[in-house]
């Protein structure tokens, strides 16, 4: 099936249901909770490989990965049906057709890549839709088929052309003030720049399922959480994650930390081999007026690196950036970084981050473990507070990676969204 005929599909789906909503009258909530919306997002991918420490492509060095594209997201939410008991329906359909990338310029993650060799190129478009019903009995919600989800010990990646989504079912419960419960089982995964689903996987090792559990409790007039999670790729790998945040006001500064221990190992047959890794990570931030600061610290240990299911975002660590996460064998790493809101000066909407990461102690080999690696990164925003363009949003990011072991590179992207609000 062709990427356009999977995106036609899914606005089919949506007209079919926007067209049934009148039929639907009676289904209080069903369509008076709707929300309808089309984010139309430019993006454009420029990395360029330093000192020949890029990947071959087409039999040559590949100076540089560089391709533009414009996608069609639609994200279209019922609300759910009047009684005891309310069910609903979402339809995601995405679309992405490429602008410009050549042969040579492979690889961005901006589209698939097909073919080998001299003959690797990347798709001109691709796209996919994704559904999910769901039900709802008070606060407890059941969520079963295809949708972006984002939970800390699972985040769907969204830092491309489309975003990633998971097929399976999830049970959200928020019976109790300040408590949320989460399970559920994962057994589908459609990468940032896949229009295919597959199973789950670690290191390419599939598997049938990812199955989950967690709870988060806020306190303290909800500055304080407190949250804990568990979660198994069946025969591959399970995990713990703990993580406390907590936020204070102390006169005009707002201080702020997030603080989080994971422990991950083998589970089951192992089809990944021995895995043993940990993760103990703090970021803290102190904001006043328009600054925020930040200083984040991450320490890996164990004889494999973080682990996490293919092609997720590793957002859960606190030094996850632009081009790399750190998160090396052994690695330490610590971050500075500094946000400024530039309101107070007459511009709302526009924001400048800068952020510079420095790790080492990384294990590189059996005969290196002292490999360091630093990146510095910005990121220019704006977004349009008024006007026919507004809420549209522009993102100019600039970055460097130099490391011991691995690729240098410098890095620009350009990211414009647009989005609309049909209903």
């Amino acid at each position: 099936m062709t990427a356009r005929k999977i995106i036609s599909l899914g606005l089919i789906g949506a007209g079919t249901m926007a067209l049934a909503m009148p039929f639907a009258a009676h289904a209080e909530g069903f369509v008076e909770d709707a929300k309808v919306n089309l984010n139309l997002r430019n993006y454009y991918f420029n990395r360029n490989f330093l000192n020949h420490t890029g990947p071959q492509v087409q039999g040559d060095d590949q100076g540089q990965r560089a391709e533009w594209a414009q996608s069609f997201i639609l994200d279209a939410r019922s609300g759910y049906t009047a009684g005891t008991v309310g069910f609903g329906l979402d339809v995601l359909g995405m679309y992405a057709v490429k602008l410009d990338g050549g042969k040579g310029t492979i690889n961005s993650e901006l589209f698939p890549t097909h073919g080998t060799g001299n003959d690797a190129h990347s798709a001109g478009d691709f796209g996919r839709t994704a559904v999910a019903a769901k039900a709802k009995i008070s606060k407890t919600e059941l969520k079963v088929g295809e949708w972006f989800a984002v939970l800390p010990i699972l985040r769907a990646d969204d830092g491309r052309s489309l975003p990633q989504t998971f097929k399976g079912g999830q049970l959200t419960v928020n019976e109790i003030e300040g408590l949320s419960l989460y399970g559920g089982r994962f057994n589908g995964n459609s990468a940032r720049n896949d229009a295919s689903l597959e199973r789950m996987s670690y290191s390419g090792f599939k598997t049938n399922a990812f199955d989950f559990a967690g709870g988060e409790f806020k306190f303290n007039e909800k500055r304080t959480m407190i949250g804990l999670w568990r979660a198994e790729l069946n025969d591959i790998y399970q995990q713990n994650y703990l993580q406390l945040t907590h936020s204070q006001p102390v006169g005009d500064w707002v201080l702020g930390a997030n603080l989080g221990y994971v422990d991950s190992k083998d589970e089951g047959s192992s089809k990944a081999g021995k895995l043993d890794n940990k993760v103990y990570q703090g970021s803290f931030s102190a904001k006043t007026g328009m600054n925020t600061f930040t200083v984040n610290y991450q320490k890996l240990s164990g004889d494999s690196r973080f682990i996490k299911v293919d092609g997720t975002s590793g957002g859960l660590l606190v030094n996850d950036g632009f081009t790399s996460a750190f998160d090396g064998v052994d690695e330490r790493s610590w971050a500075i970084r500094h946000d400024y809101s530039f309101a107070a000066l007459g511009v709302p909407g526009l924001s400048l981050m800068n952020r510079y990461t420095k790790g080492d102690n990384i294990r590189a080999s059996a005969t290196r473990d002292d490999a360091e690696e630093w990146s510095r990164e910005t990121e220019l925003a704006y977004t349009l507070q008024d006007g026919v363009l507004k809420n549209l949003n522009i993102r100019v990011r600039n970055s460097s990676l130099r490391r011991d072991v691995g690729q240098d590179m410098s890095e620009n992207r350009l990211i414009i969204n647009y989005p609309l609000s049909i209903l």
